[in-house]
């Protein structure tokens, strides 16, 4: 059997669980190959790399000024599909479409005329059913369940000058309409909107990310706190690789505001700009690839915070419980989905600062979280059509 993945990048998040699911499939004498239009150069004849960096600028441009989004990169796509029809391949999983990389007409379209090909799709977001964005919690919109119009986050990812909404979603609906897509999402609050959408005709199965349970455990070690003089402080810890207002950036500052000095609100992910403006009882740590780093900080914390606004199923509340660190988070998208039974607790902004005290002296087992393994397990046996656990 042979399957390809498509994925705009080849690390971040949905990178790294589309190298996982390869890595799985060739241990299992699956012909696997994977697809992606921004990150690094391919290293052997099973990887595709398909676009170089004036090539995404270019469609970006193109979705600013047009409001169309997913409708350049011709030339790129059409030497993709010459590549896939020399593979000819019994499965194509889908991720991340958006990013300026890939022509969706062009995709879908040569997938309609190749039926033969058995397409699955993960979604990672919502962008498959709107017209525009990839989520819409934060500013509570509904239009994408009838026909999406006036957008009120064109200003957002993917950003235009043009509001193309409309055309958009009626383009997606008629050309991810009449095709059969075995649907994928990582939670169950994802897989009960796509229910709602002009997708609900599909098959929608939930399969749950994993995280690496190798890496990602308690360790026993004082130098984080040594490193910044925290030892007689209590941690409060926020990691995300994209701090916005939407991420919670702005509840952590107004949270700052509130805590006497015997806290610690340390976030990690922040660029050196949003450093410099930090208040001075709030540590930012700039984006760490290193995972070993990072799991001695989630080990370190008395507590981790996620106050994210909109989200689908975050792994960092995952990483955070396997280093035995407890989670409180917003009830947003899926994540109340990634806390397990005991290990922490859903709240509001009132709720925190009312009972921070309470939380951090919850128990936490990491006993039961999803390993990567088993993720990659769970696809096999979907692409496979056999039953997964």
């Amino acid at each position: 059997m042979k399957v390809i993945q498509i994925n705009t990048f080849s690390n971040k998040s949905t990178g790294s669980i589309m190298f996982n699911i390869h890595e799985y499939l060739k241990k299992n004498n699956i012909d696997s190959y994977v697809v992606w239009g921004r990150g690094r150069k391919q290293l052997n004849d099973h990887e595709y790399y398909m676009n170089n960096r004036l090539s995404v600028y270019m469609h970006a441009l193109y979705t600013r000024i047009s409001g169309k989004t997913g409708f350049a990169s011709k030339k790129d796509t059409k030497k993709l599909l010459n590549w896939i029809d020399k593979i000819n391949p019994d499965v194509i999983l889908l991720h991340n479409l958006h990013g300026y990389y890939i022509n969706i007409e062009m995709l879908f379209n040569y997938f309609k005329t190749h039926k033969n090909i058995r397409i699955i799709w993960t979604l990672h977001d919502c962008w498959a059913f709107t017209g525009q964005c990839p989520h819409f919690e934060y500013v509570n919109c509904d239009k994408w369940e009838t026909c999406c119009y006036n957008c009120p986050q064109i200003n957002r990812y993917p950003k235009t000058f043009k509001d193309n909404s409309t055309f958009n979603y009626k383009k997606k609906k008629e050309l991810f309409s009449n095709l059969k897509i075995d649907i994928i999402t990582p939670s169950e609050w994802l897989a009960n909107l796509v229910k709602k959408s002009f997708l609900k005709d599909n098959h929608v199965e939930v399969i749950n990310n994993g995280i690496n349970t190798e890496v990602f455990k308690k360790v026993n070690n004082d130098e984080f706190r040594k490193k910044y003089n925290l030892e007689n402080k209590k941690i409060l810890l926020g990691v995300s690789s994209d701090w916005t207002d939407r991420k919670g950036l702005n509840d952590f500052i107004n949270l700052s505001k509130l805590l006497t000095n015997k806290y610690k609100i340390v976030l990690v992910g922040l660029t050196k700009k949003q450093i410099k403006k930090l208040p001075s009882n709030i540590l930012g740590i700039s984006n760490t690839s290193n995972v070993l780093e990072l799991r001695e900080i989630y080990s370190t914390a008395d507590l981790f915070l996620n106050l994210t606004h909109e989200d689908n199923y975050p792994t960092v509340n995952l990483e955070a419980q396997a280093c035995a660190t407890p989670v409180v988070t917003y009830d947003t998208g899926g994540s109340k989905e990634t806390i397990l039974s005991g290990n922490g607790c859903l709240i509001n902004f009132h709720e925190l600062v009312k009972n921070i005290d309470k939380y951090i002296e919850l128990e936490c087992n990491n006993n039961s979280i999803k390993s990567k393994e088993s993720m990659c397990e769970d696809y096999y046996n979907f692409i496979m059509n056999k039953k997964y656990k």
